[in-house]
């Protein structure tokens, strides 16, 4: 049972680089919507392109209740933070029991 406790462990750890990786680009995205890019630029097109269908259904149901301050890329922000903190952790739980 330790080699499915190892592959768990390292599926759990894994998932938690792309998390943290996935909430860098949405910081850099973020930043950047504060000054105008250049749209037709390939770093600011693969930003959008990863960060919108994310952030597009917060901004729905959020919608511009707090007026011009988009608060979408926090909320995900804070999504990851909780995954990370309570899936990933129990994956790896569930990992060193199965040692």
């Amino acid at each position: 049972m330790f080699v499915v406790g190892n592959f768990i462990i390292t599926v759990a750890e894994i998932l938690s680089e792309i998390l943290w990786l996935y909430m860098w680009i949405i910081i850099v995205a973020a930043l950047l919507s504060w000054v105008t890019p250049d749209p037709y630029n390939p770093i600011v097109r693969f930003l959008y392109r990863v960060t919108e269908p994310v952030l597009r259904p917060i901004r729905k149901v959020i919608g511009q209740r707090l007026g011009p301050l988009d608060i979408s890329p926090i909320v995900v922000i804070f999504a990851i933070h909780l995954i990370r903190k309570f899936l990933i952790m129990s994956l790896i739980d569930i990992g060193y029991r199965l040692k």
